[in-house]
């Protein structure tokens, strides 16, 4: 196996844990709404899960590890990606859209304490139509 392979597979297999593990998110009130199936649809694309892949997590989310970044800059960065998905393109965020948000920044690592302030700020950011640099450069600072 050469290095590139062990590159690509261990990429996949975090993204199939992240996938995973927002799956285990999604199903926790015992099973997903439409509004979350529409993310999942979503995030399996951006994260290149095959079709397969998809319904065989689906049936058994907790077949793969959940890997929760350990750096904070990686947290940001899945938070930014998931803020862009869940955020609609009327701009309007419903109040389900929120708390789903909300839920996936908890799986992420943030902390109940500050995570409405942090999904408020990170939706804030994609309103303004920032790019990643700049929302990671914001969320780091937004304490000053």
């Amino acid at each position: 196996m050469s290095i590139s392979d062990l590159f690509d597979s261990g990429f996949r297999n975090r993204n199939k844990g992240h996938f995973s593990a927002i799956v285990r998110v999604a199903l926790s009130d015992g099973e997903i709404s439409p509004e979350e199936k529409k993310f999942l649809d979503k995030l399996a694309i951006k994260l290149e899960i095959s079709q397969a892949e998809y319904e065989e997590i689906l049936e058994n989310p907790v077949k793969y590890p959940v890997n929760p970044p350990l750096m904070h800059s990686h947290r940001l960065e899945r938070l930014y990606d998931l803020a862009r998905m869940v955020y609609t393109d009327e701009h309007v965020m419903a109040e389900k859209e929120h708390h789903l948000l909300t839920r996936f920044a908890l799986a992420l690592g943030f902390t109940a304490g500050n995570v409405n302030y942090i999904v408020d700020k990170a939706l804030k950011l994609v309103d303004m139509n920032v790019d990643l640099d700049t929302f990671t450069y914001e969320m780091q600072h937004m304490n000053r």
